[in-house]
């Protein structure tokens, strides 16, 4: 399984704001440092900040910090949202399918049930599991150390 560009960035987003607990972060700033574009990112911060993982506060001191603490939010249901609307196979993106295959094919099945378990994997990892005491990660996203 591959996960989208979009997914990708939303978890160094996250990482990003939980490595830098108890300040605002700029958009610029995870850009930077995750060499992810500033447009890309304004899209994937705003859906986060829909689905409650992230607020964002404008204006010349705003930023984004997360919404709950780390050892909150599970990385599992992040990837669900965000990885909803792409179709695992080219047969799962509609009915009007090219593939003759379809109506009939048990492939289709397995690779739903087989995303489910990816993603049931990962229920069990928050983002404290991902940030916290990992040392190498907060060299590269934060000076400061994780604070809980």
């Amino acid at each position: 399984m591959r996960i989208t560009k979009r997914t990708n960035i939303a978890i160094r987003v996250l990482m990003f704001c939980a490595a830098n607990r108890g300040r605002l972060v700029t958009k610029s700033e995870i850009a930077h440092v995750c060499k992810a574009s500033e447009n890309h990112l304004a899209q994937v911060i705003n859906q986060l900040g829909q689905m409650g993982v992230v607020l964002t506060h404008r204006g010349r001191n705003g930023g984004l910090e997360l919404a709950r603490d780390p050892i909150d939010i599970e990385i599992g249901p992040i990837f669900r949202e965000m990885e909803a609307p792409v179709p695992l196979a080219e047969c799962f993106a509609d009915v009007d399918s090219s593939c003759p295959l379809v109506e009939a094919c048990r492939l289709r099945l397995a690779l739903m049930d087989a995303a489910e378990a990816f993603y049931n994997r990962l229920d069990g990892v928050t983002l404290d599991g991902l940030v916290c005491n990992n040392s190498a990660l907060l060299s590269i996203l934060a000076p400061e150390p994780c604070v809980h």
